[in-house]
């Protein structure tokens, strides 16, 4: 045999070396599409329906929150509302309430009159003080009396 003849020779055996390493590279690879195929394959089935029943639940929680946020705009109407009448009910009924517990404490003092006594109230009650802090609230807070 000669040198080409043996160099031929090693050549095919190398060739059929590497046909036999691709062979198995390509049955691997194959094996693994499959593994990977079925893999996808149940991915798909469990994770299709899941999807859909988070978007079903992601649906149902935005119908929630759009209700939560409608009742605080209405309890927000309503606590503005409650809070204008309630100013208005103070300014309008104050007055009324202060003038008549001073008229009472001015009736008391008269009637204490009446009857002899000298006891009447005046400076440093605490009615007839409340009712001017209440009259005249600019200047109690200035500090003049």
């Amino acid at each position: 045999m000669e040198a080409g003849d043996l160099a031929a020779v090693l050549v095919a055996i190398v060739c059929l070396a590497a046909i036999a390493v691709l062979v198995v590279a390509v049955s691997s690879l194959v094996r693994t599409l499959r593994t990977l195929r079925q893999t996808v394959d149940l991915l798909r089935e469990e994770a299709v329906p899941m999807v859909a029943d988070l978007r079903r639940a992601v649906d149902h929680a935005t119908v929630g929150l759009e209700r939560v946020d409608d009742l605080l705009d209405t309890a927000e109407d309503i606590s503005t509302t409650v809070d204008a009448a309630s100013r208005l009910t103070y300014r309008a009924l104050s007055p009324p309430f202060i003038g008549a517990a001073s008229m009472a404490a001015g009736f008391g003092r008269f009637l204490r009159r009446l009857r002899g006594g000298t006891s009447g109230r005046g400076v440093g009650d605490p009615v007839v003080e409340a009712a001017a802090i209440q009259i005249r609230p600019e200047r109690r807070r200035d500090g003049v009396a």
